[in-house]
């Protein structure tokens, strides 16, 4: 095993980080990382905002929910679907390329871009030691996150991504069988098979569950996500979407 798969094997979220800042190098190279994952057709369709203002961080916090980690890490990135230079490109070059920007397509594009260079950046980042915590959570008042950070027209904040030095190293969760995530040559979608499996997993995460917090906790992944599914969640998003000035079409 090289040193690239071990370190990608070993992932964790740190939701705990030392007060100490990331230096300009360390920022720097993470971004730099972030802009050589692959992208759809050279489109590079998406941007960073690195977050320093204090009172800025603790505002996202609320937003996500009081995670008190978007506050305190050593840095604070906010990754965006971006397609608004590309109106500006349309322009500069006098093409009508707003059909474009407004599809489905472009929109899925954007996304794709946005999460590998995210992931590149994450990567990046755990290479130097450092910790990692994906925000999903800005999600929940996305209009707030454009205000506070100034975002314009045809851009989407998507996620944050917290970085430091780990204060606290967590558990390393144990993933779904791979079995039950690659198929080869055709999906396998027996319904039994898919259920015989995710029983397995289930008894494989409430052990986990069970030695992490001294049995004071043994839920299994399905009741998990039945619970988290059942919660209508951000159900305001495709309208937010659309009033962007993304997925029209």
């Amino acid at each position: 095993m090289n040193e690239s798969i071990n370190l990608l094997l070993n992932h964790r979220s740190i939701r705990q980080f030392e007060d100490r800042p990331l230096s300009k190098e360390q920022i720097e190279m993470i971004v730099s990382c972030a802009q050589s994952a692959s992208t759809s057709s050279f489109i590079q369709a998406y941007s960073i905002i690195g977050v320093t203002d204090k009172e800025k961080k603790k505002k996202l916090a609320k937003i996500a929910g009081e995670q008190s980690y978007v506050a305190e890490n050593g840095h604070f990135f906010v990754f965006c679907a971006d397609l608004y230079r590309h109106e500006i490109i349309g322009e500069m070059e006098n093409k009508r390329v707003i059909p474009s920007i407004e599809s489905t397509e472009k929109f899925m594009v954007t996304l794709i871009d946005t999460a590998l260079a995210a992931q590149n950046a994450a990567i990046a980042a755990e290479s130097m030691g450092l910790g990692i915590c994906y925000i999903g959570g800005l999600r929940y008042d996305l209009e707030a996150v454009c205000d506070l950070l100034h975002i314009p027209s045809r851009v989407l904040p998507l996620f944050g991504l917290a970085v430091g030095y780990p204060a606290k190293m967590t558990e390393k969760k144990p993933r779904l069988p791979i079995n039950h995530i690659y198929h080869e040559n055709e999906y396998r979608s027996n319904r039994e098979e898919n259920e015989q499996q995710l029983q397995v997993y289930n008894e494989i995460i409430s052990d986990y569950y069970i030695e992490r917090t001294q049995g004071k906790r043994k839920d299994t992944w399905t009741s998990q996500m039945a619970g988290m599914l059942e919660k209508q969640s951000r159900m305001y998003m495709n309208d937010f979407v659309q009033k962007s000035g993304l997925n029209r079409k």
